[in-house]
């Protein structure tokens, strides 16, 4: 935490900038990417990331941003949570008020990079509310990309949950779960074959959601670009 953030930044000072740097162009362009405006200020995250910089990290902040109820309070008390203090009660609770994709994705980059956040998948994954399953597939992506240490094993084990998941036609929930397995392919030679498998299984299923998923992934794990970056062709 900076000195700026523990002597001038408070809850109202902050929701005063956020005030002064929306715009109901940019409320209308979250309409557009299916984002609920309704609590919005309208600013883009290319303001809201450089005002995290300036706050600093500050978990206490960010614990009386959120009940603002404010879409880009909440984004920035996620910007300002460092992943040490996004424990998986914290993280549960604030998944409980989420309803909206950039929210969720954002809560889960933070949460992947806690080492142990593996344990927090199936839990997330197997719930039935729609964006605390989708944080589950989000979560498994976002490790993919984050957990450098972690063995491959562990994204073997979440083919099981993709393929449960894999009929679920929500539009926030097939598009996390293709996302997970595109992420689980490209993350290393040893996931790849077994990640394109299971996406060519997908694509032969009677399932149209299942089929939607699988041909996606087989078009981009078995793209050029992949394959050449894993060192496969």
């Amino acid at each position: 935490m900076n000195d700026e953030a523990t002597s001038s930044w408070t809850v109202d000072t902050v929701l005063a900038e956020l005030r002064s740097q929306g715009s109901e162009t940019n409320r209308a362009g979250m309409a557009r990417f299916g984002i609920d405006a309704s609590r919005a200020f309208g600013v883009p995250m290319s303001i809201l990331r450089p005002l995290a910089r300036r706050i600093g990290k500050s978990p206490d902040l960010a614990l009386g941003l959120w009940p603002t109820g404010f879409h880009e309070a909440r984004l920035l008390a996620i910007l300002l949570t460092p992943p040490k203090a996004m424990t998986p009660d914290l993280a549960a609770m604030w998944l409980a008020d989420i309803q909206s994709w950039d929210l969720c994705d954002q809560l889960t980059n933070v949460l992947a990079r806690r080492k142990e956040s593996g344990q927090q998948v199936a839990v997330f994954a197997l719930d039935e509310r729609e964006f605390v399953k989708r944080a589950g597939f989000a979560l498994i992506a976002w490790r993919a990309v984050h957990a450098k240490s972690s063995p491959d094993v562990e994204f073997l084990a979440y083919f099981d949950l993709i393929r449960i998941a894999s009929t679920d036609e929500r539009n926030f929930v097939w598009k996390a779960v293709h996302w997970a397995l595109r992420q689980i392919g490209k993350r290393s030679p040893t996931l790849h074959g077994p990640a394109l498998s299971l996406a060519q299984d997908l694509y032969m299923s009677d399932d149209k959601t299942a089929r939607k998923i699988g041909r996606e992934a087989v078009k981009e794990l078995s793209s050029e670009k992949v394959l050449s970056r894993l060192g496969l062709n």
